[in-house]
C-alpha cells in the first residue's frame, strides 16, 4: 500500500508533464518552464566557463610570461651588491627562481617605421625558469636566440606593424645619447629576428622584445653585469606578500615591483566581473523559477476538476501535494538536464563559435587594445556545473511549494460546483 502511495503521485505528475494533446495549457506551460530553466542553466554554465578561461589565460599565460616580481636599479651596482640582494631574496619561502635581466627602454627602427619597446636582456638558456614564453612562439624560439648573440625575439603585433619576419634585420636604438666632440650620436646595433611570439596580449605582443643579456649590456653600455632581477614565486596571486617583505629589507637604491602594478587592475576586473555577471545570471535563473511558480499555479487552476475527482476517490491532501511537488521536480530535472548538456557543449565550443563569427562578419569580438587577450577563452569547471545543478534544483523545488499547497487545499465540492 505504501509503495502504491509513493508511485501514484509520480505517475500522475509524469502524465501532467507529458500532457501533450490532452491539455494544451498544461503542455504549453510545462514546455515554457523547461525552456526557461534550460536556457538559464546553459547560459550560466557557458558564461562562467568563459570567465574561468579569462582567469586561466591571465594566470597561466600572461602572468607566466611577465615576472612575478622585478627588482630594478638605475645605478651601476657591482656584482657584489647584486649577489648580496640575491642572498637576501632567496631564503624567502615563496620564491622559486631568480634570474638576472637587463631591462631598458629602446626604439626599434625599420624602413616601415619606428616603435618604442621594452627591451629585456636575458640569458636565453635559463629563460624557461622564470617564463613560459617558449610556449607561444609562432616562428623560431629561444634556442635560436641563444645561438645568435645579436639575435632578437619580437611579438606578432610588433612584427606586423614593422612588416618584418624571422630572418630580417632591424635596428635597435638605445635612448641614451653619446656625446662626442663633434656631434651627439645615438647608440644602436643591428639585430637579426630569430623568433616571433604571440601571447595574445596587446601590451606584450606589441611592446616586448628580448635579446641576449650580453648584447643588451653592450647596446646600453652598462658597467654593471645587469640592472635587475626577475623573480618567480610559487603562487603568482600571493606575490605581493613577498613584495612587501622585499621592499622592507632591500636598500632604497633598488625599485621592487610586481605583476600587479602592470596587470593587477585587469585581473581584479575579471574577478569582479565574475561576481557581478554570476549574480545577474542567477537572477535570470530566479526569474525562470518564478515562471515555474506561475506555470504550476495555472496548471493547478486548469486541473481543479481532476484534483476534485481524486479527492472524492479518497486521495488525501498530502497525495495531491506530492503530485505537484513531483511535477515541479520533473520540470526542474528536465530543464537542468537539457541546460547542462547545452551549457557543456557551449563551453567547449564557444571559442570556435567566436572565431567563426569573427571570420564570417569580419569583426573582432575582443579588441586587443582594450581587453587583455584577443580571443574568447573558455575553461569548464566541474565544480561550477555541480553548483549550478544543486542551486537550480533547489530553486525548482522551492518554486513548487506554493502551487502544491494551493492544489492540496482545493475542496472537492467547490471545485466540482465551479466545473
Amino acid at each position: 500500500m505504501n509503495k502504491q502511495k509513493v508511485s501514484v503521485p509520480r505517475i500522475i505528475a509524469f502524465r501532467y508533464v507529458n500532457a501533450g494533446k490532452r491539455s494544451h495549457l498544461v503542455s504549453f506551460m510545462s514546455t515554457i518552464s523547461i525552456v526557461g530553466l534550460s536556457l538559464g542553466v546553459a547560459i550560466l554554465i557557458t558564461v562562467l566557463s568563459v570567465i574561468n578561461g579569462f582567469d586561466r589565460e591571465m594566470r597561466d599565460n600572461i602572468l607566466g610570461v611577465v615576472p612575478h616580481i622585478t627588482i630594478i636599479s638605475n645605478e651601476n651596482m657591482s656584482s657584489d651588491s647584486w649577489n648580496e640582494i640575491q642572498s637576501l631574496t632567496l631564503p624567502l619561502p615563496d620564491i622559486t627562481e631568480i634570474t638576472p635581466v637587463i631591462q631598458e627602454v629602446g626604439i626599434i627602427s625599420t624602413d616601415v617605421g619606428n616603435k618604442s619597446v621594452l627591451v629585456n636582456g636575458v640569458d636565453a638558456r635559463f629563460e624557461s625558469d622564470t617564463s613560459v614564453l617558449s610556449q607561444f612562439f609562432l616562428e623560431g624560439g629561444l634556442v635560436e636566440l641563444s645561438d645568435n648573440r645579436w639575435g632578437i625575439v619580437i611579438g606578432k603585433t610588433l612584427s606586423d606593424f614593422l612588416g618584418v619576419k624571422v630572418g630580417d634585420s632591424i635596428n635597435l636604438y638605445s635612448t641614451s645619447i653619446n656625446i662626442n666632440p663633434l656631434i651627439p650620436m645615438a647608440n644602436f646595433r643591428e639585430f637579426e629576428i630569430v623568433g616571433v611570439f604571440k601571447v595574445g596580449n596587446q601590451e606584450l605582443d606589441a611592446n616586448l622584445v628580448i635579446v641576449n643579456i650580453e648584447a643588451s649590456k653592450a647596446l646600453f653600455r652598462l658597467r654593471s653585469p645587469f640592472n635587475g632581477l626577475r623573480i618567480r614565486t610559487a603562487d603568482v596571486l600571493e606575490a605581493n606578500k613577498s613584495l612587501r617583505i622585499l621592499r622592507e629589507m632591500l636598500p632604497p637604491t633598488v625599485e621592487v615591483s610586481s605583476w600587479s602594478d602592470q596587470f593587477g587592475a585587469v585581473y581584479e576586473n575579471i574577478r569582479f566581473s565574475r561576481t557581478i555577471i554570476g549574480f545577474m545570471l542567477w537572477l535570470l535563473i530566479g526569474v525562470a523559477a518564478f515562471n515555474l511558480v506561475v506555470s504550476l499555479t495555472m496548471i493547478v487552476r486548469d486541473k481543479k476538476g481532476d484534483i476534485a475527482i481524486l479527492r472524492t476517490l479518497g486521495a488525501s491532501p498530502e497525495l495531491i501535494h506530492r503530485i505537484f511537488l513531483w511535477q515541479g521536480g520533473l520540470i526542474g530535472f528536465l530543464g537542468i538536464s537539457i541546460g547542462v548538456f547545452l551549457g557543456i557543449i557551449g563551453s567547449l565550443q564557444v571559442t570556435r563559435f567566436a572565431e567563426f563569427i569573427e571570420d564570417f562578419l569580419s569583426i573582432n569580438i575582443l579588441n586587443a587594445e582594450i581587453y587583455p587577450i584577443d580571443f574568447l577563452p573558455s575553461q569548464l569547471h566541474i565544480a561550477d556545473v555541480l553548483i549550478v545543478i544543486f542551486g537550480v534544483m533547489l530553486l525548482s523545488l522551492l518554486a513548487t511549494i506554493y502551487p502544491a499547497r494551493r492544489a492540496s487545499a482545493i475542496r472537492p465540492a467547490e471545485a466540482l460546483r465551479s466545473e
